[in-house]
């Protein structure tokens, strides 16, 4: 669904709103995925709507040899961790097998670090066979999404929408192409960045990360 231009107050505005588009979804007990950190609050607001659980969805760029600002491909967090290569950029620097490996590794130490830190080492939820709804609060080229929604279709989530404030209407139509549905409050065609179309951006903190995750158990209890 695409809007209109739309101004968000702040993140959690945007996550109210935006749970008014995702109500369909509260029969089929999905998962709501974010991406932290600025994703966490627009999230939380739609976990807490759908009466769902909450997880962070985690990507990690591989980088290439001595170059590890070239992504060569991307881990993404899950209970079964999915790598993502980029068969063009694979071509392009010919890594050995055995470095592509170690920085996988690497990478998933590091989200396990951040699971550690944001969640106290709570194992991710597994998505087998269940609806995944991945948040953020805005996207602007889309390559990190992509990259999720690609790993979410091969743990064989059953199925995968996409909701977020706001994105370029280009973006939304190649991403049409890696989730089942996709929800957009905002797709203006003169799309600059995300932190303006909302009134407070202020960056999302790590103790704000672990406050939200942790409130977010509170509706699932018994």
């Amino acid at each position: 669904m695409f809007g209109t231009r739309t101004e968000f107050k702040n993140r959690t505005d945007a996550g109210e709103r935006l749970a008014r588009e995702l109500e369909h979804f509260s029969d089929v007990n999905p998962v709501v995925l974010a991406l932290p950190r600025g994703g966490v609050p627009v999230a939380f607001e739609v976990a807490k709507a759908l009466k769902a659980p909450l997880d962070v969805l985690m990507v990690r760029k591989l980088g290439a040899p001595n170059h590890p600002e070239y992504g060569i491909g991307a881990v993404v967090d899950g209970s079964d961790p999915q790598v993502v290569l980029n068969e063009e950029a694979m071509q392009i620097v010919r890594p050995p097998r055995e470095y592509v490996e170690a920085e996988k590794e690497r990478q998933l130490a590091e989200i396990e670090r951040r699971r550690a830190e944001y969640l106290a080492g709570r194992r991710p939820i597994p998505l087998a066979g269940r609806t995944a709804i991945v948040v953020d609060d805005g996207i602007a080229t889309g390559g990190t999404i992509r990259v999720a929604l690609n790993a979410l279709r091969r743990a064989k989530a059953a199925s995968i929408a996409l909701a977020v404030p706001v994105a370029p209407r280009e973006v939304l139509d190649i991403l049409h192409e890696d989730a089942d549905e996709v929800i957009c409050l905002s797709a203006p065609v003169d799309f600059r960045a995300v932190g303006l179309h909302y009134e407070d951006f202020g960056q999302t903190s790590d103790a704000e990360v672990v406050r939200l995750l942790g409130a977010a158990s509170e509706w699932l209890q018994p």
